[in-house]
């Protein structure tokens, strides 16, 4: 599967602000089959801290919605929480902490926004949150010229370097 910019925005942020060494996309369960389906958008790995992070990631920017109504979305998107809990418990049990994050960049107020602050253990980088995200990786774009293997955080260096 190919890897969204979305993904790679998230990727950056785990990398190089939250310093993980290890970060991975379009993480499929070991095993295949209709279990190997249900992919995870991007996992980064903190061996010094002994943290994992599993994250989905939805980059609509004219506003969430992956399913037939709000209803239908939040019930979508809890459920590839379980699925992020399920692979943690079958494959990250020597992490002593995993975060579950779901990013998106556009979520609307009311019924949607409350449902996703109603599953239980899911850390929301959207909207405001992720646009600080991003900031955070312009700052640091600005400040660093190595190449952090990431084409979204090269794009940002490349735009915050530019000259007249």
């Amino acid at each position: 599967m190919i890897t969204d910019v979305g993904e790679y925005i998230v990727g950056a942020y785990l990398r190089l602000v939250l310093n993980c060494d290890f970060i991975e996309y379009n993480v499929r369960p070991p095993g295949g089959g209709l279990e190997g389906l249900g992919e995870l958008d991007v996992l980064g790995l903190d061996f010094k801290n002994n943290k994992a992070y599993l994250c989905e990631v939805t980059t609509h920017i004219s506003g969430l919605q992956i399913g037939k109504n709000y209803e239908s979305t939040v019930i979508k998107i809890a459920q590839k929480h379980q699925r992020q809990i399920k692979y943690a418990e079958e494959n990250l049990k020597q992490f002593e902490k995993i975060h579950y994050m779901y990013w998106s960049p556009v979520v609307s107020k009311g019924g949607l926004l409350k449902g996703l602050e109603n599953i239980e253990g899911f850390e929301l980088y959207i909207n405001g949150k992720y646009k600080k995200c991003i900031e955070e990786l312009r700052q640091l774009a600005a400040k660093k010229t190595h190449d952090a293997k990431n084409p979204f955080f090269r794009m940002l260096q490349i735009m915050e370097h530019l000259r007249d």
